[in-house]
């Protein structure tokens, strides 16, 4: 199974640069704020650089691709579920549903999604229209839901502001303007001494996302609070599980998606929980416990089921 093959090879790419950020961080090679520095590089300056170099220079119809539709009634579908799932067994108040909602649809696009696009997909702009459909649509209303189940207001600034604070949107939107200006023109607008420099930074983005990554689980105690376990692993399967199902029976059935396109849309679909869906919670001071242990389940057993879907489909 040389798709099989592939994803592997992909995740073993992946692990070892994960495992070596984790020894730097054993071995305290850059000092305790080496994690936070290459966080927050990769967040402010070489993820919007690499989501800029290969938007801008990516065709604009195949930025919107109709899988996108696959991607957005997914999440929408999974998202619906949880809040049934929610009303029959958990009896949470609505701060608490609206993470667990989040946790249930939101993909993990940069720090996870980028490397599975990039080493498995073969293509990391992938992940661009989504995360351009998680910050337009599916952030406004869960931050929505969580302003007015806390403070029983809404504050249309600080929602309208938050894409503002997402550099990674502010790239690909530049990407996909300049994209949209070169289809115009018929020639490439960036001139090539502005747009190698921008590359040269992009290309650091991955290794440090996934060094950060292993960094991170460095004297980590996961799963130490008394959260309701059935509601994580509920989340969690709704994300890993379910999402790809429905994302395959879309993509199939009625977008009538084959081969590669097919492949991605069930992939992408898999990714675990985006770790924004942590930030929404602290932001309110709700579900945190909760958020935390959803994309912790999620992230350990993405690959599992990102592995069955190589073997089952590419």
């Amino acid at each position: 199974m040389p798709g099989l093959l592939s994803a592997l090879q992909g995740f073993c790419v992946i692990g070892i640069v994960i495992f070596v950020g984790y020894v730097a961080a054993r071995m305290r090679i850059g000092g305790p704020t080496a994690q936070m520095v290459l966080n927050k590089f990769s967040f402010f300056v070489s993820s919007p650089c690499l989501m800029f170099a290969i938007l801008s220079k990516e065709p604009i119809l195949e930025i919107f691709h109709p899988s996108i539709m696959v991607a957005f009634f997914s999440a929408l579908i999974v998202g619906a579920l949880f809040l049934v799932v929610n009303r029959l067994f958990f009896h949470m108040k609505t701060a608490d549903a609206t993470i667990g909602v989040l946790n249930s649809l939101y993909l993990n696009s940069n720090n996870i999604g980028l490397p599975i696009a990039t080493y498995i997909l073969g293509n990391p702009g992938l992940v661009a229209p989504i995360l351009v459909m998680q910050q337009a649509v599916f952030t406004p209303i869960g931050l929505t839901a969580l302003d007015l189940s806390v403070t029983g207001r809404v504050s249309a600034k600080e929602i309208l502001k938050q894409p503002i604070h997402q550099p990674l949107l502010i790239g690909s939107l530049a990407g996909i303007a300049v994209s949209a200006i070169s289809a115009r023109v018929g020639t490439f607008v960036v001139p090539r001494f502005l747009f190698d420099p921008v590359n040269m930074i992009g290309a650091s983005a991955v290794p440090m996302i996934l060094m950060a990554f292993g960094m991170s689980l460095y004297g980590t105690q996961p799963a130490q609070s008394k959260t309701d376990k059935s509601a994580t692993v509920t989340v969690a399967a709704l994300k890993n599980i379910v999402m790809p199902i429905i994302a395959f029976v879309l993509a199939y059935y009625l977008m009538g998606f084959r081969g590669p396109t097919l492949y991605a849309c069930v992939v992408l679909a898999a990714l675990p929980t985006g770790q924004n869906v942590y930030n929404y919670a602290a932001r309110y001071n709700v579900g945190l416990a909760f958020a935390r242990n959803g994309i912790l389940l999620s992230t350990l057993t993405s690959p599992i089921f990102i592995a069955i879907v190589a073997a089952l489909l590419s």
